[in-house]
């Protein structure tokens, strides 16, 4: 598969920045999925940047456990050559996201009402060679029938008891918009009642349409959409608790969980790349564009959200998401807890991505 066009070569000079950033935080990430590659390769992106062109770096990444900052910058310098990504309409974007932690019950209470659900037993995956035909194309997810799939219920089916009884409750939270945060990330910490920090990741979907509240909302003339961000959506729906079930059922996807153990509290969940994230070096990427493991130079200088300095930083591609469409789009994983949510509520700015492409894929050897 040929490189795309999309790609026009850089040298690292051409980089902003890129002499100041911390290479060795960017080098821990790569090597966690270093690491992973032998246990199952990653798709190569119609882009055509080639999984298997990231042997040898991946390689040395997995015998070189601790170099320092130089040593870790000229790691990707010998492995890698920059290449500007263009975007669709000209500049990239980048948007935040973060993995919450939310208060949980392991049990119903008074407090707690809201579930986080598991996968049920009659959700099955839908692809062209088991599609109805008549069924949205979009749909990746279908109920099994006696009669054959059809669409899954939806979000308000789904709230209104059309899975109840079923025991398919993980948790349970205080309120339908964390739960729906929770749900938007794909991913939470749970300080559960008990005593015990646990995490629940993304398990499957009803398969819908994502629709954001903060669309929504704009469209409704609720929120100006350039003061739409996490915290003006959620600062509505504390002021309107009334109308929380109107907006929020029309985004009729719905997210299944399933349990997972918190094994370092310094990094994030795993995710689509099938290592955890790591706060301020994991960026989600379009999956079907763009190769897990590649690394991506990201220059967006109206970003000072992470540490207050013009947002400059090498990141490793190691998850995606259904709003994350395009070939300069990504969205930067913040970390866990409350004030990662701060950093990632507020992160919406235009961006220059430079994709590290393997020297290898370009016939040239490292240096």
């Amino acid at each position: 598969m040929p490189l795309s066009s999309t790609f026009s070569e850089k040298s690292f000079s051409n980089l902003p920045g890129w002499n100041e950033d911390d290479h060795l935080a960017a080098f821990a990430a790569f090597r966690r999925s270093a690491f992973h590659a032998p246990v199952k390769p990653y798709r190569t992106g119609s882009l055509g940047v080639d999984f298997n062109a990231f042997a040898e770096a991946y390689a040395e990444a997995r015998a070189v456990s601790a170099p320092n900052r130089s040593q870790a910058r000229s790691f990707f310098e010998r492995h890698f050559v920059p290449m500007l990504v263009r975007g669709e309409n000209g500049s990239g974007l980048v948007t935040g996201f973060y993995e919450p932690e939310v208060e949980a019950s392991p049990v119903r209470t008074g407090r707690f009402t809201v579930p986080l659900l598991s996968r049920p037993a009659d959700l099955t995956d839908i692809d062209d060679g088991n599609r109805p035909a008549g069924m949205d194309a979009y749909l990746a997810f279908a109920r099994r029938t006696d009669e054959g799939p059809v669409e899954y219920f939806d979000r308000g089916e789904i709230e209104r008891g059309a899975l109840a009884g079923q025991n398919l409750e993980i948790a349970w939270l205080a309120g339908k918009v964390d739960a729906f945060f929770v749900h938007v990330q794909g991913a939470a910490r749970l300080k559960m009642t008990d005593g015990r920090l646990c995490r629940v990741t993304y398990a499957a979907k009803s398969g819908q349409r994502f629709t954001g509240p903060g669309k929504i909302l704009s469209e409704l003339g609720e929120i100006p959409l350039e003061k739409v961000t996490m915290q003006s959506i959620r600062a509505w729906f504390k002021a309107h608790p009334n109308r929380v079930d109107e907006i929020l059922w029309q985004n009729r996807s719905y997210i299944f969980f399933r349990e997972a153990a918190v094994d370092d509290a310094a990094l994030g969940p795993i995710a689509a790349a099938k290592v955890p994230l790591t706060p301020g070096r994991s960026v989600a990427v379009d999956r079907l564009l763009h190769t897990f493991g590649t690394p991506f130079y990201i220059d967006a200088p109206t970003l000072t959200a992470f540490d207050q300095k013009p947002f400059r930083r090498l990141m490793i591609a190691q998850d995606t998401g259904s709003a994350i469409t395009g070939p300069a789009r990504g969205d930067l994983f913040a970390g866990s807890g409350d004030a990662a949510g701060e950093i990632a509520g507020v992160v919406r700015n235009a961006a220059d991505f430079y994709a590290l492409v393997p020297r290898a894929l370009l016939g040239g050897a490292t240096r």
